[in-house]
């Protein structure tokens, strides 16, 4: 990856064929190795308080990593979004939104640049200087997903449903295709900030030949 020091790279636009999939209709795509901040978990999203935790503490530290790169390696980046792969013992149960069911492991991406060294730098200061919660949870991860398949769901998360189920059940076996990996979800929009049916979030497979 080439950037210039004074450039803010925006890793969603580097790699826009993973970022920005269409509406309505489902793509393959190949995505390469990846790094990220990583905090694994479990339960409903929308109550367990290990989740809020996970989420307030890599953004801390990936704005944390984001300034030390830019004073340190002159080399900066926009904070990417929250990111989720999502586990059960039974994949149905995202269908049928049992989330106290889910295990989940929340992702930010981080440039290709920034590597082992300098998180734990940055974490260290940060353990030093700030409380976050999560912060002897992270991990920093690299992800080959490879073959993908993906689109862009807009509006509430319990509205996913049934395009999953028409992933899972219509789309892969039409393609022959069968799971080969967690499911992942990037999400695009603020929660905080966009009502429910705004919402915009990529609905991510990775996928192999079935047999």
């Amino acid at each position: 990856m080439a950037a210039d020091a004074t450039e803010k790279v925006d890793l969603k636009v580097l790699h826009r064929e993973l970022y920005a999939p269409p509406r309505g209709r489902f793509v393959e795509v190949d995505v390469p190795e990846l790094t990220y901040l990583a905090v694994d978990g479990e339960g409903d999203p929308n109550s367990a308080t290990s989740y809020r935790e996970a989420v307030e503490t890599l953004f801390g530290l990936s704005y944390a990593v984001k300034f030390a790169s830019r004073k340190r390696l002159g080399r900066d980046h926009v904070v990417g979004p929250l990111e989720g792969l999502w586990t059960a013992e039974d994949p149905r149960s995202f269908v049928r939104r049992e989330k106290g069911a889910w295990r989940w492991t929340l992702l930010v991406l981080q440039p290709d640049w920034v590597g082992a060294n300098l998180v734990d730098e940055v974490t260290a200061s940060v353990r030093a200087t700030k409380d976050l919660p999560a912060l002897d949870l992270v991990e920093r991860r690299t992800l080959t997903e490879g073959r993908s398949v993906q689109t862009l769901h807009v509006g509430s998360y319990d509205d996913e449903a049934p395009v999953l189920a028409e992933l899972h059940d219509v789309y892969l076996p039409a393609h022959d295709l069968t799971f080969a990996g967690p499911h992942h979800e990037v999400y695009l929009s603020d929660v905080r900030r966009t009502a429910p049916e705004r919402l915009r979030t990529i609905l991510r497979q990775p996928v192999r030949a079935a047999g």
